[in-house]
C-alpha cells in the first residue's frame, strides 16, 4: 500500500466564508480526528490531496505545520456535485500496527460460462479489518466458468495475510443471473398485455 506525504496547516478560521477563501487558494479544508484527541482543523494542498485520493484507502502522512507528523486515512470526502472538486475531507488518525475497518474494492477477472448470463455485484466493496499501514488496494475474484445461479460468498474470497473479513462470512458478494429468465419474463408480460387487449 502506498503512503503519501502531504504538508498540512492548522486553521483557526471556520464557516462558509473561510472555506471559500481556502478553496480559492487551491487548498481544501479538512478535519483530523481519532484516538480520543480533540479534532484538529487543517488546510491541505488541493491538487496533491486529489491525486492521493485516487488510491482507495490511501495512507496519508501529514506534516502538520512542519512540527508534527501524523498518519491518517480518508474517512469522508465531500465533492462539489457538478464540478467534482474537493470541498472538505475528514481524516481518521491511525497508528502503525493498529487495525482499522475499511472497505476495499472488489475486481473480477475471467469470463462467465457461455449463455449470456449477467454478473451482479451485490457488494461493490468488501468490508475488512486490516493493519492501517497494510490495507490492500483491492481484491480480485475469478468468475471464470461460473454459471447462472452461482454466487461468490465473502468467505470464498482469498484475502492477503493479516486481513480479515468485517462482514458475515455467508454474505453474497457476487452472483450470476440468468439473462434468459429475465427476457422470457418480459416476453410473458408483453403476451399477457396483448391477450388483454
Amino acid at each position: 500500500m502506498s503512503e503519501v506525504k502531504l504538508a498540512a496547516e492548522t486553521r483557526t478560521e471556520f464557516g462558509k466564508g473561510a472555506a471559500r477563501r481556502i478553496r480559492r487558494d487551491n487548498k481544501v479544508p479538512g478535519v483530523l480526528y481519532g484516538h480520543g484527541a480533540d479534532p484538529l482543523h487543517l488546510t491541505l494542498p488541493g491538487h496533491d490531496l486529489l491525486l492521493a485520493l485516487r488510491t482507495p484507502n490511501v495512507l496519508i502522512s501529514l506534516d502538520i505545520d512542519g512540527k508534527t507528523n501524523e498518519l491518517a486515512i480518508p474517512k469522508a470526502v465531500q465533492r462539489d456535485p457538478l464540478k467534482g472538486f474537493l470541498e472538505h475531507v475528514d481524516l481518521l488518525l491511525v497508528k502503525r500496527g493498529e487495525k482499522v475497518n475499511v472497505e476495499i474494492p472488489v475486481h473480477t477477472e475471467g469470463e462467465l460460462a457461455a449463455g449470456g448470463n449477467l454478473l451482479e455485484h451485490v457488494l461493490n466493496a468488501l468490508p475488512v479489518e486490516a493493519e492501517a499501514t497494510h490495507i490492500p488496494e483491492a481484491v480480485t475474484v475469478s468468475v471464470a466458468g461460473l454459471e447462472a445461479g452461482a454466487s461468490v460468498l465473502a468467505k470464498d474470497i482469498k484475502l492477503p495475510a493479516g486481513v480479515t473479513l468485517a462482514v458475515e462470512e455467508d454474505a453474497v458478494v457476487l452472483q450470476v443471473l440468468a439473462a434468459q429468465a429475465e427476457e422470457s419474463a418480459a416476453g410473458e408480460a408483453a403476451g399477457d398485455e396483448a391477450a388483454e387487449a
